[in-house]
């Protein structure tokens, strides 16, 4: 039995992945957390551990400029705290450190109307201090690994799923209040949580290293997206095309715009298919994350 600890208590993914390893596989892995907060997590035996799943860090939630001080925020947090849990699970003898990066160390999504479809070769191009933060945690734990430590970095697009933060929420509001929604084509990687559950548990189970792009195995499109979400809960959504003009217009004031309609995605030769941990489709995860299915 493979033992697994999740540093950051009450974490969305972290939660997650304890509830879905504790549904599924119950006799195969032993699941326990542990708070970074207050600073005890320093006392704690790391040893006894096959793999740490390092969740705890500062979500992006700032559009425009920040503080100084939420900027400094970010790399205590997202760097130094990231770090400082690699190299103590490495010295203690843990076996494996999984890393929650992200798709931002890439840089914004691109312009309404532009592509941006990212491959194993695309160079990290953060755009700000969230997405540089957590390249400099990367840079401060790939060194750390070795034939006994595992280091395990994990760029997923946006996540979502029941009880999940972000965007999706807010599309999922505007799905249910309006019954037309501009249709604007775009393309774009999404990761429902059930699947990075899995991923993880593979990465686990295979006793992986290295950096992957863990995403669902169909691309996104916004409108749709809206759309299907409404259907979820039997309500009709009408796509009008037309509104292209109005929303770049829109985007010159507002970075939300190219957030919600731009495109980013990976290309799917980038995806790791053949681990197949993609547990349900598209159509069955927003029935599942607006749980109206049967």
């Amino acid at each position: 039995m493979k033992k697994v600890l999740i540093t950051g208590a009450n974490s969305y993914i972290g939660t997650s992945f304890e509830n879905y390893i504790k549904a599924n596989y119950p006799d195969v892995y032993t699941v326990d957390t542990v708070d970074m907060i207050d600073g005890t997590w320093r006392e704690k035996d790391f040893s006894q551990y096959d793999s740490v799943f390092h969740v705890a860090g500062i979500a992006h939630s700032d559009s425009g400029k920040i503080s100084k001080e939420k900027a400094k925020l970010y790399y205590s947090v997202n760097t130094d705290l990231t770090v400082e849990t690699a190299k103590k699970a490495k010295a203690d003898g843990a076996k494996q450190f999984i890393f929650m990066s992200s798709v931002i160390v890439y840089g914004d999504s691109a312009p309404i109307g532009k592509s941006k479809v990212i491959t194993r070769e695309t160079p990290v191009s953060p755009a700000n201090c969230y997405g540089d933060s957590k390249v400099q945690a990367e840079n401060g734990i790939r060194p750390l690994g070795d034939d006994n430590f595992k280091v395990v970095i994990l760029r997923p697009p946006m996540i979502y799923g029941k009880g999940s933060k972000g965007n999706y929420p807010l599309l999922a509001k505007i799905a249910l209040k309006m019954p037309v929604f501009p249709y604007v084509k775009n393309q774009r990687s999404m990761l429902y949580i059930e699947n990075l559950c899995e991923f993880v548990r593979l990465m686990i189970a295979n006793e992986a290293t290295g950096t992957f792009w863990p995403q669902n195995l169909e691309y996104s499109n916004t409108s749709e997206l809206v759309k299907m979400i409404a259907q979820a809960h039997g309500k009709k959504m009408f796509l009008v095309k037309g509104f292209g003009w109005a929303l770049k217009f829109m985007s010159l004031f507002t970075g939300l715009v190219n957030k919600a309609f731009g495109s980013l995605s990976y290309d799917l030769q980038t995806n790791e298919a053949e681990l197949a941990y993609n547990v349900c489709n598209l159509e069955e995860s927003i029935s599942r994350t607006e749980c109206v299915h049967q």
